[in-house]
């Protein structure tokens, strides 16, 4: 039998690896790189992604908590500025409605024309002590143009303080009249929109003429002297009014009723020949008194005013 051959003791080369042996199954650099290529760990690899995105996932959320509570801290100060800004208004407005409150504006007024009174007295009487003419020195103080504006002025409010008092039906109607009219507002824009579309109606009939003047102004001349209105023109029943006007038509004949009731029962109340009332429920309570008990207190109240009373 073949002797047993001896093997050989492994030997540790250069690089650190162990021989076993055999040459054949140690290992060389190149199977070492294809092992790293193939997918071996080497002792210098790095952390694996599971483990570093798990620590950048926390980082993130912290900084976002972060950044919420400074959101949250900026917000929180802003309120409170607000606050601080709303209490500092509300206290200012609350002393001034306080003092305006505590000055009465009628006093107030009455105060300002007395004092205007009293320092057109004073001036007046120093001006007088000096021999100097007042009105003369007193429209030194006005233009011409101001002072006759005055003048028309106080003359327009005495004529209106002597008309008051009623004269005759005709006069009546004349200051009813004058007073529609100052509070009447006519519409110019409804009145111009209408006084087109008439113009250009009566210049597709033919009625008008439109004409270029030589400075190229337009101007529309009546041919057969029909577009201005006549004694004899019905054009008006064509007229429709708006909503509106008819609306403040019916509030100004209910406003001119109230007037006639209130001015019928101020007559009535001045025609009473004895005022034995207080107000209007006391007076209303005295008739009902005087229609069960005036016949029983009739010669009581005559002998009181003839002063013959037992």
């Amino acid at each position: 039998m073949p002797s047993p051959q001896k093997s050989k003791e492994p030997t540790v080369d250069s690089t650190g690896s162990h021989d076993s042996g055999d040459n054949n199954n140690s290992p060389k650099p190149e199977d070492q790189q294809a092992r790293k290529v193939d997918g071996s760990v080497d002792s210098t690899e790095e952390p694996k992604h599971g483990e570093s995105s798990t620590g950048t996932t926390s980082e993130s959320k912290e900084d976002d908590a972060v950044a919420k509570a400074r959101a949250r801290q900026e917000r929180f100060k802003a309120l409170q500025a607000r606050a601080k800004n709303a209490s500092k208004r509300n206290l200012k407005e609350t002393a001034a409605e306080t003092q305006r409150l505590a000055t009465d504006p009628a006093l107030m007024s009455t105060l300002s024309r007395k004092h205007a009174f009293a320092s057109h007295n004073l001036l007046k009487a120093d001006t007088e002590a000096a021999g100097e003419d007042f009105e003369r020195k007193r429209a030194w103080d006005w233009t011409i143009d101001e002072s006759e504006k005055w003048d028309k002025r106080m003359e327009k409010k005495q004529r209106h303080r002597d008309d008051v008092a009623f004269q005759d039906y005709t006069q009546d109607a004349r200051k009813v009249y004058k007073r529609q009219l100052r509070e009447m507002k006519p519409d110019m824009e409804a009145y111009e929109r209408e006084k087109m579309a008439a113009i250009e109606k009566a210049a597709a009939n033919g009625d008008l003429e439109i004409v270029e003047t030589n400075d190229g102004e337009m101007i529309a001349v009546d041919k057969n002297g029909t577009f201005y209105s006549t004694a004899d023109t019905v054009g008006f029943t064509e007229n429709k009014p708006d909503r509106a006007a008819v609306d403040k038509l019916v509030a100004d004949l209910r406003k001119a009723e109230e007037v006639r009731l209130k001015k019928r029962k101020e007559r009535r109340s001045e025609e009473d020949p004895d005022v034995t009332y207080i107000n209007e429920k006391n007076k209303q309570f005295n008739q009902k008194l005087a229609r069960f008990y005036n016949k029983y207190t009739t010669e009581i109240r005559d002998s009181f005013e003839r002063g013959t009373m037992i």
